[in-house]
């Protein structure tokens, strides 16, 4: 069955239950793509586009993710889209809402973001917020960034700090510095909650361990307006919260993944 082939090939590109080997995975894939498996088509499409392997080669990377994508396989036809990104905006819309469409949490992202800027397509910020919520819905950590920043400066959508609030920190929570920094803002703010200085400074120093540097610049200042035992408080905060929920600070990108 071409399905349990494209299975095997996942087994062995992402080491569970075998030795990782990106070769034995490849020859899978191929068998797998060859009867028809659009899901083992998106794979070598991968292999191929990433020299995972097998030699790199676009060629061969857009011939077998666009079988798929053309089988209506949603995460092929967002990487189709990404792949016509630079060179053919239109193109890359097309294959976006395709997969969009489909509920492909990555693809609405990136729609989301060609109606933001006018990429391939009229800017509609409307549009772009519908996009970026659906994607946040489904737990996407940059959609939620997003929509929150747009709920922020009322782009799209009425200004509503609030709801801003929650979007950052949604995305906080999942290892986003960005959402960090700007949920550390916040607080300080007093925008959508209540003035706390000491929280300000727990997100701070947790987007300064996510690599955030301005972060770490407001971390700075924010330590200047707090007494000593504040600080501590804080920093006591943050190791519990870590301890807690380890997805505060992201990861590096691990090689093994899942095409569906």
């Amino acid at each position: 069955m071409p399905r349990r082939k494209k299975n095997l090939g996942e087994r062995y590109f992402n080491g569970e239950g075998v030795p990782r080997d990106v070769k034995e995975a490849v020859k899978w894939f191929r068998k797998s793509a060859e009867q028809g498996c659009a899901s083992g088509q998106s794979w070598l499409g991968h292999a191929y586009l990433k020299g995972e392997g097998v030699e790199m080669s676009s060629k061969e990377a857009v011939k077998w993710i666009r079988k798929a994508a053309e089988q209506g396989h949603a995460v092929a036809q967002n990487n189709l889209g990404t792949i016509y990104g630079p060179k053919d905006a239109k193109e890359a819309v097309k294959w976006y809402r395709k997969a969009a469409e489909q509920g492909q949490a990555q693809a609405q992202t990136n729609l989301a973001a060609m109606y933001y800027t006018g990429a391939g397509i009229q800017i509609n910020s409307e549009e772009a917020a519908k996009w970026f919520r659906k994607a946040a819905e489904q737990g996407h950590s940059l959609a939620q960034k997003n929509i929150g920043v747009m709920y922020y400066a009322g782009i799209g959508v009425g200004r509503d700090l609030i709801m801003a609030a929650s979007w950052f920190r949604k995305a906080a929570l999942q290892g986003d510095g960005t959402s960090q920094l700007g949920l550390g803002k916040m607080y300080f703010n007093a925008e959508g909650m209540k003035h706390d200085l000491v929280l300000a400074y727990a997100w701070m120093s947790i987007g300064t361990l996510n690599g955030e540097l301005k972060a770490k610049q407001y971390k700075q200042v924010y330590a200047n307006l707090l007494e000593p035992d504040q600080i501590d408080r804080a920093e006591a905060l943050v190791k519990e919260m870590v301890k807690k929920n380890p997805k505060l600070i992201r990861k590096k990108t691990n090689p093994s993944r899942r095409e569906g």
